[in-house]
């Protein structure tokens, strides 16, 4: 009896974890749509849960919406922590990252859309590629890799610049994502002050593979 008791809470908090999950993948699935207006009763019946269960975990379709975007900022963000490890040269990382993210529109094309649906929101964001970008742009600064006046600017820019390429790949699938991100990716090096050839020759570097199964 004492086992099944201290045992108890363990399954418990499994089930609200799962519930809490599906909730939120759901939610992104109707982000993704273009549907942030969806009653929460369809949300449940997408997440095959209970009504009750919703209230349990959340107050308003608003909340659950913000939670959803953050989880998906979380998620992208330990995705380019993992993708990017054991390189030590910022201009490398900052420009690994961005590559990475303007393939991820069409290898995750769910995910990209919920990301994309923060708007310029994503700029001052302190999850996901926002705060990465800022902290590889302010270490390239220090290291002496990037030039730029005002990194906070230069952040608005970087950010702008992933967001429209991410739009235009969504809009033009006939254009191949990874030379446009490539092309883009060079040019916004060279706004942070990298040379034209440095430039070029980072983003020729070949990267890791970006599994469209990734979670």
């Amino acid at each position: 009896m004492t086992q099944q008791t201290r045992h108890a809470p363990n399954r418990l908090e499994r089930r609200k974890a799962h519930t809490r999950s599906a909730l939120v993948r759901a939610a992104q699935t109707f982000i993704a749509a273009g549907k942030p207006n969806v009653p929460i009763l369809e949300i449940t019946q997408a997440a095959d849960v209970g009504m009750g269960s919703f209230y349990n975990h959340f107050d308003s379709r608003e909340q659950l919406f913000q939670a959803a975007v953050e989880d998906a900022l979380d998620r992208y963000g330990g995705l380019l922590d993992e993708l990017t490890v054991g390189l030590d040269d910022p201009a490398h990382v900052f420009a690994q990252s961005f590559r990475l993210t303007g393939r991820l529109h069409r290898r995750q094309p769910e995910l990209s859309k919920v990301l994309l649906s923060t708007g310029l929101v994503l700029a001052g964001s302190d999850k996901g590629l926002a705060p990465r970008a800022r902290r590889d742009i302010e270490d390239g600064v220090r290291a002496g890799r990037f030039s730029v006046r005002d990194p906070e600017l230069a952040m608005v820019t970087v950010a702008g610049a992933a967001l429209c390429l991410g739009q235009l790949l969504h809009e033009q699938p006939e254009r191949d994502d990874a030379t446009a991100t490539d092309q883009v990716t060079e040019d916004v090096l060279r706004m942070l002050g990298l040379p034209p050839e440095q430039a070029h020759e980072i983003c020729e570097r070949p990267l890791p593979h970006l599994d469209s199964d990734r979670p």
